[in-house]
């Protein structure tokens, strides 16, 4: 014997499930996805306490989140540092935003309030996050 302490079996087996679920870009795309949310509303939170209004803090974290997440998204999930890819990235945002918008109105019509509507969307608009930014913004590189 070595004298080094030696791994239980559970823990390579634990550490090897937690490397491949950090190689599958879906996973690595909702827990970016978390930081990115936590990003924003830190600028929000900043922006109100510095003594904006509300429309202006909520403009300052969409603007500086879309760039915030447009680097950590490209480069964690999707491989790609181009930076010129940010038109495509804000544009995806615009679509997404319409659908989200639209699928909370359609929601609110059918009778659920905004905090129940906005969380039956969220999913919804997370696919097609994924999706808008893999086919249209970052292309097609990687697996998945």
């Amino acid at each position: 014997m070595s004298g080094k302490p030696q791994a239980t079996a559970a823990a390579p087996g634990l550490s090897a499930m937690v490397k491949r679920l950090a190689g599958f870009r879906p996973v690595r795309f909702l827990l970016v996805g978390g930081v990115n949310t936590a990003f924003s509303y830190a600028v929000y939170v900043i922006a109100l306490y510095a003594g904006l209004p509300y429309a202006l803090a909520n403009l300052s974290a969409l603007l500086l989140g879309i760039l915030f997440s447009f680097r950590t998204q490209g480069a964690l999930v999707f491989g790609n540092r181009d930076g010129s890819l940010i038109w495509r990235f804000a544009a995806a945002w615009g679509v997404i935003y319409v659908f989200n918008i639209g699928l909370i109105g359609f929601l609110l019509r059918a009778g659920l309030n905004a905090y129940v509507a906005g969380a039956v969307a969220l999913p919804f608009t997370s696919v097609l996050s994924y999706f808008m930014q893999k086919r249209v913004v970052f292309g097609r590189k990687g697996s998945e």
